[in-house]
């Protein structure tokens, strides 16, 4: 890995690319809580977003079981494993009502970040790589339990109801 890698300092690309990936959390989650007549179709939209962002970084893990040759063999196989698990957590979630799928993902979210926890003291890791992955995850967790609201799964907590048929 080369030595830009390996440094304290995130790569600008990557700031880029992780943080930004956080815009539909950031758009998504206050619609769902703000907009009495689309908040569940919002709602909705993030746990697809979510769902399809917890597979993406399960596969991370199997980028470094193929890409660390320091590994020692039982931790490449454990990598390959739990690289497919996110994925099993978030398929079921998109079929899921609104709080089910927020804590079956946010589930999915924080025991992704355990497990880089575990990889990182285990092998060589950029050192930006554990900081940003926790603000990702605490950043996509907030958003999902905000979009689970009670208020939430009932439309909204903006906007009074005027009695006529929308």
């Amino acid at each position: 890995m080369s030595a830009a890698m390996l440094s304290d300092r995130l790569p600008p690309s990557v700031a880029w690319l992780g943080y930004g990936g956080l815009v539909p959390f950031l758009m998504l989650a206050p619609a769902a809580l703000l907009d009495y007549h689309h908040g569940p179709v919002y709602s909705e939209l993030l746990y697809a977003y979510a769902a399809i962002i917890l597979s993406f970084v399960g596969a991370l893990h199997w980028g470094f079981a193929i890409g660390l040759p320091e590994l020692e063999p039982a931790r490449r196989r454990s990598l390959f494993l739990w690289s497919v698990v996110p994925a099993l957590l978030a398929w079921p979630a998109v079929f899921l009502g609104a709080q089910q799928a927020s804590l079956l993902l946010i589930l999915g979210f924080v025991l992704h970040y355990r497990q880089d926890y575990r990889l990182v003291r285990a092998v060589s890791l950029p050192r930006w790589y554990l900081p940003l992955r926790l603000h990702l995850t605490v950043v996509a967790s907030l958003c999902l339990l905000v979009a689970a609201l009670p208020a939430t799964t009932h439309g909204g907590l903006i906007g009074v109801s005027t009695g006529y048929a929308t």
